[in-house]
């Protein structure tokens, strides 16, 4: 493992050339939501991108973002609460996970879409075809195609009217800072080797988790190292070596979000919808192997773990109706992963499969009727048994990104082992610590893009608040103005 003291230089090594008040590292939802909230809060910004574009792994996702209690809900008649949300957490966490925390983040998300809705015109709706596992509200707001890259162009639409700046090719390298844990500033090492010193008086750590980084993935989290990553190459755990270092307490280091519907071969993820409207999954013998109704973070390690690293997921014509408003699954239909099958013997022949499928099916409609139990546990609804023709779509375990991460309080300030506040440094996102306790089956639907932008919304206010009670007298020896 690297050493997270080499992360860390005192500023007397440092030639700032520039001083920023407020710095952010990463430029995803979780930097441009700090960015956005900074900027409107009196602070000038620089978010500091290590891409040639600001996409993150926000891109990568549905885009999707709970809101309890939103106007949204209200207008569609759902009754919803930060309470009730917080309740749904604890129960998916198993009552593993930062019950403080959690309420906070379910008493700021509904705000959250709000202030990005109106304050900043992401065009955000509540999604309200289907009820994501875990959630007992429908309570997920997205774009109208339902994608993180169209919820990236919006904030970075956002971020253009506000007049942010975004320096892209700049991957920090380097955090200048003091004992006491004050960051005076970052090294910025450009793709030419070429290096500039920027100071700051506040820094926000936005630049995700440790995905990208199999050594890390390896020691943290081993049942899914054989995973396919689909996440964003640049999470490496800088955050939490840059936070170590300064003396941050890390938590839930283990947690994260994996996906059990990754299309083999395509890399396009086939939307959890399949599996809520009745689908299920077999493995290369054609039997279920895991209950898939507990959730698609859940159901990867146990991919992972079936012969050959892949599964089959099975479903029907009526959900893949259901399925078509959404971008993601558009994608699925057009890189032509999907196969279809008029009958079983079609779908045997299709997939590859053993006969086995035939009595899977068979076994899942006597489940639906009422007529056996499930013995691994899941219960399918009687109106949702699966008729021809058929869908069928190989997918793979993946890992989508981890949730562990520095320790934050309620303004997302990182803290130390004894709960005290590092000077000026701030956390969002896959950087900090998230609310979906120690593993991977505490993961709810949203959990990501919650702490993404509602951490980065708090981050923002409360790095603007620091600034302008600070003035300048924590600028950096140096540093100019």
């Amino acid at each position: 493992m690297q050493d997270d003291r080499r992360a860390i230089s005192s500023s007397d090594k440092a030639k700032f050339s520039a001083t920023v008040p407020v710095l952010i590292i990463g430029g995803g939802g979780c930097g441009l939501s700090a960015a956005l909230s900074a900027k409107e809060n009196g602070a000038e910004v620089l978010v500091l991108e290590r891409d040639i574009s600001a996409l993150g792994t926000t891109a990568m996702s549905t885009g999707l973002i709970p809101g309890p209690g939103s106007v949204f809900q209200k207008a569609k008649g759902i009754a919803d609460s930060a309470e009730l949300f917080a309740a749904d957490v604890m129960k998916k966490t198993r009552g593993q996970t930062d019950e403080v925390m959690a309420l906070t983040l379910a008493r700021e998300a509904a705000p959250t879409v709000e202030w990005l809705a109106n304050n900043h015109g992401v065009p955000l709706s509540l999604v309200d075809s289907f009820l994501y596992p875990g959630h007992s509200r429908m309570r997920m707001h997205g774009t109208p195609n339902r994608t993180g890259a169209e919820l990236m162009g919006a904030l970075h639409n956002a971020a253009a009217r506000l007049s942010i700046d975004i320096m892209t090719e700049a991957p920090v390298t380097e955090l200048f800072a003091d004992k006491s844990g004050q960051v005076f500033g970052v090294r910025v090492t450009r793709p030419d080797g070429a290096t500039e010193d920027i100071a700051c008086e506040a820094l926000i750590l936005a630049c995700c988790g440790f995905g990208g980084n199999r050594e890390m993935v390896a020691q943290y989290i081993p049942e899914i190292v054989e995973a396919t990553f689909f996440g964003h190459p640049g999470n490496k755990g800088d955050a939490i070596r840059w936070g170590r270092a300064l003396g941050a307490e890390v938590a839930d280091i283990n947690a994260y979000q994996g996906h059990g519907g990754l299309a083999l071969g395509y890399g396009v993820p086939v939307l959890w919808a399949h599996i809520v409207h009745g689908g299920f999954q077999v493995n290369a013998e054609g039997q279920r192997f895991a209950d898939e109704s507990r959730g698609y973070s859940e159901e990867a390690k146990d991919i992972v773990a079936q012969p050959g690293h892949f599964a089959w997921s099975i479903y029907d014509e009526r959900i893949h109706g259901l399925m078509k408003e959404f971008d993601d699954y558009q994608d699925a239909i057009k890189a032509g992963c999907i196969r279809s099958a008029a009958d079983t013997d079609e779908l045997c022949a299709v997939t590859g499969l053993p006969a086995a499928l035939k009595q899977t099916l068979a076994e899942v409609a006597a489940t639906a009727a009422g007529l056996r139990t499930d013995p691994l546990g899941r219960i399918f609804a009687p109106t949702q048994v699966l008729s021809p023709p058929y869908k069928a779509v190989k997918v793979c375990g993946a890992l989508f990104h981890t949730q562990g991460g520095l320790v934050v309080d309620r303004g997302a300030r990182v803290l130390r082992a004894d709960k005290s506040p590092l000077p000026n440094l701030y956390a969002g996102g896959g950087a900090a610590r998230g609310i979906s306790g120690p593993s991977c089956w505490g993961y709810l639907a949203g959990n990501g893009l919650l702490t993404a932008t509602a951490f980065g919304r708090l981050a923002g206010r409360a790095a603007a608040a620091q600034v302008a009670r600070s003035g300048a007298r924590h600028v950096a020896p140096g540093a100019a103005s």
